[in-house]
């Protein structure tokens, strides 16, 4: 599995229609459940960004793939970071 912190900020579409981020928040998850993967944690936030979730999915391509999917709704424009433990850093470290 393969980890990704997700950035988000709502576009224009994505504010007008904020009382039904709930429910875009559980499409997410099951979109990430779909392709195999695990919505670890959710967050809104305040500051450069709106929000942030942690994922693990199966590899860079299911993600591109549900990161595409993600942006084409429309409310949320996002930055991805891919991220890895402290225990599979310190592998690539030796």
């Amino acid at each position: 599995m393969s980890h990704y912190l997700l950035l988000w900020n709502w576009t224009d579409q994505g504010v007008r229609s904020f009382k039904d981020s709930p429910k875009r928040v559980e499409a997410f998850k099951q979109l990430v459940e779909k392709n195999g993967g695990k919505l670890i944690s959710f967050y809104y936030t305040m500051g450069k960004y709106d929000g942030a979730a942690i994922v693990d999915v199966p590899s860079d391509e299911a993600w591109m793939k549900m990161a595409l999917s993600l942006g084409s709704l429309g409310n949320v424009r996002t930055t991805t970071l891919k991220a890895w433990s402290h225990t599979e850093a310190a592998k690539a470290f030796d």
